[in-house]
């Protein structure tokens, strides 16, 4: 592409120009592969959340946390194949905004643009507080914001090389998450299935409902964790932000969607099944991955240290998508006049270079919280980042009815990945996901991030508001004539 090319990608877009599949020139290059799509859905769908969060949610809800996770992955489908009729329908980078803009018109465009951005700028600093907490594990005089620090830089340089690097460091990242869970599962499966390892002896699917039953806590206290089943969710929207830079998205975009059933059945049921029989739930505890006390209690040499490994992959690789969808967000949002227009531009490497680079400024907030708090910085995030992603997910949903409507109606094209029961799942997902709200508003602890978001709904109606003093034109809802379908 040559720089003409890209200059001509600097001027504003309308969400709407492009229908029915045609995506309009964003400059960006198509360098993520089909093999890297695959990995990053994959890879998306297993990150701290589960490595680091499931050893808190264990202890308050025991075995019943199985099947919030298989109700929860449930919900996370529906959402998944409203998005990926979107998708399909008409494919760009930094979907979700550009949906809301289009179906609900420009404010709630530019509010999921910002709420996005703001979600992985704190999953970005939960990351970095998990990946400082793991390398502690190894190096306990090492304080944590010094490793964060560290990472950070790192992952910063690696993100403006070229999307090209961001994939393939994705793709072994995720490869070597995916290849250990498998490898998690399939030794867990033999201690119980031969008994060997100091575990063998008390290893048991009895386990599940031994120790005051699969809901020991009670059922009110397994829905609670619902609230942090979903932070493990996470990023598997990610799929979406890759459609613009994707070298076939037609193809590969609806193979990712289509096996998030089987990777949550695996990785997350399968695993957390594996673990919670081969050792007891009631000796894990908050703040500890239950991969590594299980191996720890298993006793296999250097097994703990193995899996700490993993998971300091795993919280690597959530930062690193994180820094890709920030600088991805923030140039949607400057192409919309919603953002100021420096965000706009594409370095000599078609990256957004000074979207990222703000965004990881940002991001740097979590090594500060990791000096101060340390002991506090990974629940203080995720809260605020699970209420920023309900927001999206809800917006992808709210989006998608309107869509079929709109088909129905005969007034857009259909699409060619339709999604499975039509609007009906759709709105049983943002039923489920209010739902989830009201736990996060009953919970003393997690209710801070609600504040949170009302500072930050305020401020965007602010920023809003003097926006269409500024530049009404941005604001207004950009209508286009549909031919009739069908």
């Amino acid at each position: 592409m040559t720089s003409s090319q890209v200059d001509q990608t600097d001027e504003p877009r309308a969400g709407s120009e492009a229908v029915g599949g045609d995506t309009p020139g964003e400059g960006y290059e198509r360098g993520l592969g089909s093999r890297q799509v695959q990995m990053i859905a994959i890879g998306g769908a297993i990150g701290v959340g589960l490595f680091l969060g499931a050893g808190a949610n264990i202890a308050k809800a025991g075995p019943s946390l199985i099947l919030m996770y298989a109700l929860a992955g449930v919900i996370i489908f529906f959402i998944m194949r409203a998005l990926g009729e979107l998708l399909l329908y008409r494919p760009v980078s930094g979907s979700f905004a550009e949906y809301s803009r289009e179906f609900l018109g420009p404010f709630f465009g530019y509010f999921t643009g910002w709420t996005y951005w703001l979600m992985w700028v704190v999953t970005g600093m939960a990351e970095l507080t998990a990946a400082a907490i793991y390398v502690h594990y190894w190096f306990p005089a090492v304080p944590q914001w010094v490793t964060a620090l560290v990472f950070l830089v790192v992952l910063f340089v690696a993100n403006l090389i070229s999307v090209k690097l961001f994939g393939e460091i994705e793709f072994w990242f995720s490869m070597v998450k995916v290849t250990a869970l498998i490898g998690m599962i399939v030794i867990g499966l033999g201690v119980l299935t031969f008994g060997f390892s100091s575990a063998g002896d008390t290893a048991s699917v009895a386990n599940l409902w031994q120790f005051d039953g699969f809901f020991p806590k009670g059922i009110g206290s397994s829905l609670m964790t619902l609230q942090g089943v979903m932070f493990a969710y996470l990023a598997v929207e990610l799929v979406g932000v890759t459609a613009g830079e994707s070298e076939n998205p037609e193809k590969t975009l609806p193979k990712a969607i289509n096996t998030l059933p089987w990777r949550i059945a695996l990785f997350y049921v399968g695993a957390l099944t594996v673990i919670l029989c081969v050792v007891k739930w009631t000796e894990f505890a908050p703040g500890v991955s239950p991969f590594v006390e299980a191996f720890a209690k298993i006793g296999i040499p250097a097994g703990a240290g193995i899996v700490n490994f993993v998971v300091l992959t795993a919280a690597l690789s959530s930062c690193n998508s994180g820094m890709y969808s920030t600088g991805r967000m923030l140039r949607t949002l400057a192409d919309n006049g919603e953002a100021p227009k420096v965000f706009n531009k594409l370095s000599s490497t078609k990256t957004p270079a000074f979207g990222i680079t703000i965004s990881v400024l940002f991001m740097g907030i979590g090594v500060i919280l990791n000096y101060i708090v340390p002991e506090k910085a990974f629940g203080y995030v995720t809260s605020v980042a699970t209420a920023a992603g309900i927001w999206t997910w809800l917006m992808i949903l709210v989006s998608h009815i309107l869509y079929r409507r709109a088909v129905d109606a005969g007034r857009l094209p259909a699409s060619s990945f339709p999604a499975p029961g039509g609007a009906k799942c759709s709105w049983v997902a943002v039923a489920f996901l209010l739902f989830v709200t009201g736990l996060i508003a009953y919970d003393g602890d997690s209710r801070i991030c609600l504040y949170v978001m009302a500072v930050w709904a305020v401020a965007l109606a602010v920023g809003w508001f003097v926006l269409k003093a500024r530049n009404p034109q941005v604001t207004e809802r950009r209508e286009t004539t549909f031919e009739k379908v069908g």
